[in-house]
């Protein structure tokens, strides 16, 4: 099982205005709610409610300040030179911190604004770690997984290029706001020799549960090469092959490499309509994300 999960991955790499009316008053923001016990009012319409533990005031300099930190840390990672986990870290954890003291970009689990597409903006190491099917390989294989990645890491541009990423999530609530169902589906862009051979590998997961007010516990299901150029240019017949051809059964294999590893914990500290900053397991480096569309109405209910 180690070895064709290891191939698995090696063959990763190189391979042949919101859809919700906005809410009159910011959501709680996460100290704020764990200081109260009672449910998130998650309405539009005004509350009698008065308390403070569960709606902070809106604070218009406080806002503006928020604005201009989350469009530091985009022109951070759009800038022309890759900038420095550290460097990401630091705006994203700035960007965390203004986020909580006015109550925005919090409780992302619980909030609703997770569900839709979003596209990578930073990754802090190869663009393919993005996907949670790394990081369920590191779980399974935590002494071979890095030697492994290294390899595929070393091989440059234009041999190797990739990107771009998404990550395409339905999550729905269960009722009271505290379990959750739903996917993501992670595809990453792989393009080999100069571009000539390209596919898009796709890995689809299950939402498990929620973890505290910001974390979603992930099922590795399956992982396949889609839409691949090389199929392409053989017609009708490749088409029938690409659209046919069955997934691999990705997270069964991770299961007999090592019982639990695949499941993962995918951690996001800050999202709003249009950012998310989000954490795998107990790394403490950032990928940063931008929005592409909104899920559709029935992806969530709380």
């Amino acid at each position: 099982a180690a070895a064709a999960i290891a191939v698995m991955a090696v063959a990763v790499l190189p391979p042949s205005a919101s859809a919700f009316a906005p809410l009159l008053r910011p959501l709680p923001s996460t100290r704020a709610t764990r200081a109260s016990s009672r449910p998130l009012l998650m309405s539009s319409s005004p509350s009698d409610s008065t308390d403070d533990d569960l709606y902070l005031e809106f604070d218009s300099p406080a806002k503006d300040r928020l604005e201009t930190i989350k469009s530091e840390l985009v022109s951070l990672c759009n800038g022309s030179s890759s900038p420095s986990a550290g460097e990401v870290k630091a705006k994203a954890l700035r960007l965390e911190e203004m986020g909580e003291q006015c109550g925005m970009g919090q409780a992302s689990s619980l909030s609703g604004l997770m569900a839709g597409e979003w596209e990578l903006l930073y990754s802090p190491e190869d663009v393919t770690r993005s996907s949670p099917f790394f990081w369920a390989f590191r779980r399974a294989f935590p002494d071979n997984s890095d030697q492994i990645f290294g390899i595929t890491d070393a091989i440059p541009a234009p041999i190797k290029e990739v990107g771009p990423a998404t990550q395409e999530i339905e999550l729905e609530m269960n009722s009271g706001g505290y379990g959750a169902s739903g996917s993501l589906v992670s595809r990453v862009k792989v393009a080999t020799l100069g571009g000539l051979a390209t596919s898009v590998m796709t890995t689809r997961t299950k939402v498990l549960s929620v973890e505290g007010l910001d974390g979603l516990r992930l099922k590795i299901e399956t992982t396949k090469p889609e839409d691949s150029t090389v199929l392409q240019k053989l017609g009708p017949i490749g088409e029938m092959i690409n659209e046919s051809a069955p997934p691999f059964p990705s997270g069964e294999a991770l299961e007999r490499a090592m019982p639990g590893s695949s499941e993962v914990t995918m951690k996001t500290t800050y999202c709003d309509e249009g950012l998310r900053v989000t954490y795998y397991e107990n790394d403490d480096k950032p990928f940063v994300w931008k929005r592409k569309g909104f899920g559709s109405a029935g992806s969530f209910s709380i």
